[in-house]
């Protein structure tokens, strides 16, 4: 990121504002209702496999996504402690490397490296869900509170960028190729967070797989990142 001083800032005010936004809500609505976002980098946990990559493939350090969601939350007991949410959620990934996929209809995917004297900015892998999540909340007086869970997601959009020279030429391209058939349509794993009022840290770890077996690597995403709920 060239201007980190930037992004820190804009995260601060974002902050600053859903604080502010949260004391204007009733405490009864903030205890049925969760609205929320989260922003994370992903760590993608694969293998090399052939024939769906080469040795030279390699990912970006940082991998950011993130995660939209409004939930239902209803008491467990008579205590306000413990609490069961249900909501919906849509969720993005980004998996950037320096290959692109061969032949993005073939039955099979094949990750080529691109060649080290090409120019390019941008190489990805856009995923997008929508999920079902449902969680367990511990929450207590002070602020504090312990939140596991597990979602259901279902692909609603996937595409490859590139952002760079032509293999064959000297020309600054942009493209978009929608719809990577080899994908699973489904995805499922385990989150988990732990924070104080409208800030915790986030964590998923996705237990499936990206592409089909057999017609990709097996990758899956564990997401790390916080979590913001103005209420």
């Amino acid at each position: 990121m060239k201007k980190p001083h930037i992004f820190l800032i804009t995260l601060v005010l974002v902050l600053l504002s859903f604080e502010s936004f949260s004391q204007v809500i009733s405490e009864s609505a903030k205890r049925k209702f969760t609205v929320g976002a989260d922003v994370f980098t992903d760590i993608w946990i694969f293998s090399k496999e052939e024939p769906f990559m080469d040795e030279s493939f390699e990912l970006r350090t940082i991998q950011q996504g993130a995660t939209g969601f409004m939930q239902y939350n209803m008491q467990i007991g008579k205590k306000e402690l413990v609490s069961f949410a249900i909501g919906l959620g849509i969720r993005n990934h980004n998996m950037y490397s320096n290959s692109l996929i061969e032949d993005i209809k073939d039955d099979t995917i094949k990750f080529v490296s691109i060649p080290s004297d090409v120019e390019y900015r941008k190489a990805k892998i856009n995923l997008t869900y929508i999920d079902l999540p449902v969680e367990i909340k511990l929450r207590w007086k002070n602020g504090l509170k312990i939140v596991p869970g597990f979602k259901v997601g279902y692909l609603i959009d996937s595409k490859q960028k590139y952002k760079g020279d032509r293999f064959d030429e000297q020309i600054m391209v942009k493209e978009t190729t929608k719809t990577i058939r080899q994908l699973q349509k489904w995805s499922y794993g385990a989150t988990f967070r732990i924070g104080y009022k409208f800030v915790s840290l986030y964590g998923y770890y996705q237990f499936s797989d990206i592409f089909e077996k057999g017609s990709g690597p097996a990758m899956a995403p564990f997401s790390v990142g916080l979590t913001i709920t103005p209420f």
